[in-house]
């Protein structure tokens, strides 16, 4: 069974779902079933059931949004992907809150060479586990935002909270 809880931040809500205490999707949603739709077929087959309490994915976020940048890195995920993709997100669970890399930057991080910002920009989109997996902090090398599935605004605000320039 996938496990769901909705975490209220100050930018709306952060669906969590867990799988035997590992997140496999993570979302600002307020509708769990949305981040569901996108599991593998095999555990959407697992059915969802919202709960209460997810436990420590929770307090990692609660702790987050306090200020403790930290308490993310140590949740464990699970997401499908090549071994280039899971390299990829690897990569980005090592770029610290409040600092930023390119595409290009996150490719050479995971192995690729600089001209696989394509790629890299493919993994960020198929993140499942944001802000776990942390593609916010991922700037094209042209200038501005990019993009994020959840939506620009969201990704603004993910950094200026890391960079402490929000306001709680």
């Amino acid at each position: 069974m996938i496990a769901a809880q909705l975490v209220p931040t100050p930018i709306g809500p952060l669906a969590l779902l867990a799988r035997d205490k590992v997140l496999v999707a993570a979302g600002f949603t307020a509708d769990p079933e949305q981040m569901f739709a996108r599991l593998a077929p095999e555990l959407r087959a697992e059915g969802l059931e919202v709960v209460d309490d997810l436990g420590p994915a929770v307090e990692a976020v609660r702790a987050y949004l306090a200020g403790d940048f930290a308490a993310l890195d140590d949740v464990p995920v699970e997401q499908p992907g090549s071994p280039t993709r899971k390299r990829l997100h690897a990569a980005l669970r090592e770029v610290p809150a409040g600092t930023t890399v390119s595409y290009a930057e996150l490719a050479e991080r995971a192995g690729l060479p600089r001209t696989a910002a394509r790629v890299a920009g493919s993994a960020c989109a198929q993140n499942l586990i944001a802000p776990f997996v942390p593609c916010h902090r991922v700037l094209p090398s042209s200038g501005g935002y990019g993009g994020y599935y959840y939506g620009v605004p969201v990704k603004e605000w993910l950094l200026a909270h890391e960079s402490g320039r929000n306001a709680n």
